[in-house]
């Protein structure tokens, strides 16, 4: 840890003269890429530089220790040195967890799917609660939501629903979501007051550039049609919608949110790319699987990740056992309680897997 610290050190330091270079400052896209950088590492090297001044303080604490006679004085540097130590602890698992490998898709636009499970108008409108859920979370933190494809019921609620999240560390913060979601309550619809359950699949797919998913342009059909509304309706006469279907998959990607065919168009191939990059990568990990499912389950979309209590007011995510009696309050948009402690779990592990 202290070789990768020193050589973070080594670099920050590197970076802050270059980005006082005035030659660095008239290349301002090369001063962007620095500036990122440096962002980047300010925090573990600010941790790194105060760990190391701890260690010193502890030293320095011990050695007086070693040599005190006074009672109350050697009472007193025992107390430091012990409150030394803990802070020393909390500061060394801060950085090792700062050292661990990053998810190169963590500051990447996400495709959010949302579609009605077991339950039929009551999932729907079950999907239709997640959507505005995530809808009043990427508010609080500033992101941008662009809904590209929806299939509506009439009653208000969503058979399907796609949309666009854009803004800072979105995949970061929404990677967890994906499963099924299950909810517990008293349908509207239901005159003997009794509880059903139902459920909603969400899929959160990072966003890829076309770099990095080509997609042979004759492995694609693409048909056009009228946009439509809830029950049929027509919503524009012109065939702007439009459907693209990969044949060599079979993955369908259907938007008629614009008027215009062409950025129809563009939408459904960004959410194709995303869609098949997914898809590549379950395949790659399905040959260990089997050999974690039985370690830790399997961990894909067909298994329940969370269950809304109405009854209760419980919200309850079942990876890592948290129940909050906090629904509506959840429902509204104030994911981060969950979420940051989603977060810290997977760090958790990825530190005992690194032998912490």
């Amino acid at each position: 840890m202290f070789k990768q610290m020193a050589l973070a050190e080594e670099r920050y330091n590197e970076l802050t003269a270059l980005l006082s270079d005035p030659e660095i400052l008239g290349r301002q896209e090369e001063w962007q890429r620095y500036s990122r950088e440096l962002a980047a590492l300010t925090l573990p090297v600010e941790l790194y530089r105060r760990y190391r001044e701890l260690e010193k303080e502890l030293a320095d604490a011990r050695e007086l220790l070693a040599e005190e006679d006074d009672r109350e004085l050697s009472e007193f540097l025992e107390e430091e040195s012990a409150r030394l130590t803990e802070e020393i602890g909390k500061l060394s698992r801060k950085l090792k967890e700062h050292l661990l490998p990053q998810d190169p898709r963590d500051g990447k636009n996400v495709f959010l799917e949302i579609r009605a499970g077991t339950g039929g108008e009551e999932a729907a409108l079950f999907a239709a609660a997640l959507l505005r859920m995530y809808s009043r979370y990427a508010e609080q933190r500033g992101w941008k939501v662009e809904l590209i494809d929806v299939h509506a019921t009439d009653i208000g609620g969503f058979k399907e629903v796609v949309a666009g999240i854009v803004g800072k560390g979105v995949f970061s913060r929404l990677k967890y979501e994906s499963g099924v979601h299950r909810v517990q309550r008293i349908p509207a619809t239901e005159s003997a007051g009794r509880i059903h359950t139902s459920a909603a699949t969400v899929a959160v797919l990072p966003e890829v550039e076309e770099v990095e998913v080509e997609i042979n342009p004759q492995e694609l059909r693409i048909d056009t049609f009228c946009s439509t509304g809830p029950g049929g309706q027509s919503v524009n006469t012109t065939q702007s919608a439009v459907r693209v279907t990969h044949l060599p998959s079979g993955l369908v990607v259907t938007c008629q949110d614009e008027k215009s065919q062409l950025r129809n168009r563009e939408k459904a191939l960004r959410v194709m790319r995303s869609r098949l990059a997914d898809q590549h990568a379950a395949e790659q990990a399905a040959e260990m699987a089997e050999a974690r499912r039985s370690q830790i389950g399997s961990g894909d979309r067909s298994e329940r990740i969370r269950t809304y209590n109405f009854p209760q007011n419980r919200v309850t995510d079942h990876r890592i056992g948290l129940t909050l009696h906090q629904l509506e309050q959840t429902l509204d948009g104030e994911l981060d309680p969950i979420i940051d402690e989603l977060t810290a779990s997977a760090k958790a592990e990825q530190l005992e897997s690194a032998g912490e």
